[in-house]
């Protein structure tokens, strides 16, 4: 079930450590990154809501969330392959729309999968495999224009007057493959089961794309208690996210090699360190996966949340004292820490009060709440950095911490779904979900 997300995740994770590069490649200036990765939340903020209500009411011959799977996976590898060959700042700008809506168009009913066909008993070990498989996609992904350069001596330079290196343009092409066979594999070797009544649901589900709207509104209006904490919750961790998102490769270039032009061999030396530094951070998380639910059970999901996202917070603010390219390791660890949580103890604690035939949109709807702090980012950052931050990368990168410190506090309002369930408006579910 979970080889798919590894494909997923390689996909996003070479756009994570390497598109503001490419951007800075073809020209762009550090208050410029914001508004170019604008596509990323904007699509995910119109694309998700709208597939998790059309998977949540499809059937046909390859299943309910397969043919999501599959679509998205063409489109995303068709995108992969034309990214690193964009001549132009809106060229790469244009593709990255594209990328990402079909990303989001596999994504997103994946988080309903886990849900859907593993029973009750199953689903903590569910998230913890979901959560295995992002970070070591995310792993290779990081590393792989590194591995490229270092052990097959790929190019780490643009070369015949090209900007974008061929280490990242080979590693988007085989990015593009791995996407594709992976989440094929998920199609061809995992069965969905069919409503009881197909009739039924079919008639149930002629409303069409407007009644979709209408659907996902009265969703949002009836949103659980729980749904509604955690998304202050969601916003302030995701602000902080985004900034090392956008910034942290840069910032490694410039500020810890001391890089002055996106074109030199030095430039592209410290994109590549800090997509080692990223599959760092990812392989802790994909070691952390494995004790965090004991930190939970031991505790409770919500002590637990906000340890992980002190760490992170702990450790992007160490990077001001830092001038070394190899103790940057040590900071990954509290980031991968706090990645690990992020990308499963919201959703463990939203479980208890999702309807289980409503699943698909309120994942879609959870997703606002990762979406909306990015768009936020994206419009408004570029003034912060012109005209505050004086353009300095590293900056932008520790301010994510203090957004980190502050999800932590509303972390301890979050009540458990379980102790609201008289409530009419918080069904108990019977689905499980996991993370992006």
């Amino acid at each position: 079930m979970s080889v798919g997300f590894f494909g997923i995740q390689f996909g996003w994770g070479l756009q994570m450590a390497n598109m503001s590069a490419i951007f800075e490649h073809l020209g762009a200036q550090a208050h410029q990154i914001p508004i170019l990765w604008l596509a990323a939340p904007l699509t995910g903020l119109l694309v998700q809501p709208i597939i998790g209500h059309m998977s949540d009411n499809t059937w046909n011959f390859l299943g309910r969330r397969r043919p999501y799977f599959l679509v998205g996976a063409i489109l995303s590898a068709i995108a992969l392959i034309f990214m690193p060959t964009s001549s132009s700042l809106w060229m790469a700008a244009g593709l990255l729309w594209i990328l990402d809506t079909s990303v989001n168009i596999s994504m997103e009913p994946f988080r309903a999968f886990v849900g859907d066909l593993l029973p009750e008993n199953q689903r903590t070990r569910g998230f913890a495999m979901q959560s295995l498989f992002i970070g070591l996609g995310a792993v290779v992904a990081s590393v792989f224009p590194w591995f490229l350069n270092h052990v097959f001596d790929v190019s780490s330079v643009g070369i015949d007057g090209q900007a974008i290196p061929l280490t990242v343009k080979f590693s988007f092409y085989i990015g593009a493959a791995v996407f594709l066979g992976t989440v094929l594999w998920t199609v061809l070797t995992t069965e969905e089961y069919p409503p009881q009544d197909i009739e039924n649901f079919n008639n149930q589900n002629k409303g069409g794309i407007l009644q979709g709207i209408k659907d996902i509104w009265d969703a949002f209006r009836d949103m659980p208690e729980t749904m509604v904490q955690l998304s202050w919750v969601q916003w302030f961790t995701w602000m902080g996210m985004y900034c090392i998102f956008l910034y942290f490769p840069p910032a490694v270039a410039r500020n810890i090699f001391g890089a002055v032009d996106q074109d030199s061999l030095l430039y592209s030396e410290g994109i590549e360190w800090a997509g080692l530094c990223i599959a760092a951070y990812n392989a802790v998380c994909f070691g952390f996966s494995f004790i965090l639910p004991q930190i939970a059970k031991s505790t409770n999901r919500q002590i637990a949340h906000s340890f992980c996202l002190i760490c992170g917070a702990v450790g992007l603010f160490s990077l001001v004292t830092i001038d070394n390219q190899y103790l940057l390791f040590l900071p990954m660890i509290g980031i991968g820490i706090a990645w690990s949580s992020i990308l499963s103890m919201p959703y463990a604690m939203l479980v208890g009060c999702l309807p289980p035939d409503r699943t698909g949109i309120y994942m879609g709807i959870f997703n606002f709440f990762i979406v909306l702090p990015q768009i936020t980012v994206s419009l408004g950052f570029g003034w912060v950095m012109r005209n505050l931050l004086n353009n300095d990368r590293l900056s932008a990168v520790i301010i994510g911490g203090v957004f980190f410190l502050m999800a932590a506090a509303l972390t301890q309002r979050v009540q458990p779904a379980s102790t609201m369930l008289e409530s009419p408006k918080q069904p108990v579910t019977q689905a499980d979900i996991t993370s992006t």
